[in-house]
């Protein structure tokens, strides 16, 4: 992600990220079985989601140590 959209998420709501970590893993899930199954075209968008995915997760916790 790039730095605007990672300040975007940081001012959306926990619940809106929780969504979307979910919509991630979910991805991640269908890029690593048509990576077993042959048919995945590009192979570095699973490092893209797998950072996508870090980087919700860090955002919310910074937000639970806040509270």
């Amino acid at each position: 992600m790039k730095a605007k959209e990672l300040q975007e998420l940081r001012q959306s709501n926990p619940l809106d990220l929780q969504g979307k970590l979910g919509d991630l893993k979910a991805e991640l899930f269908n890029l690593r079985f048509q990576l077993a199954t042959g048919q995945l075209e590009n192979p570095m968008r699973i490092k893209e989601v797998k950072k996508s995915i870090a980087q919700i997760k860090t955002i919310l916790r910074e937000e639970e140590l806040r509270a």
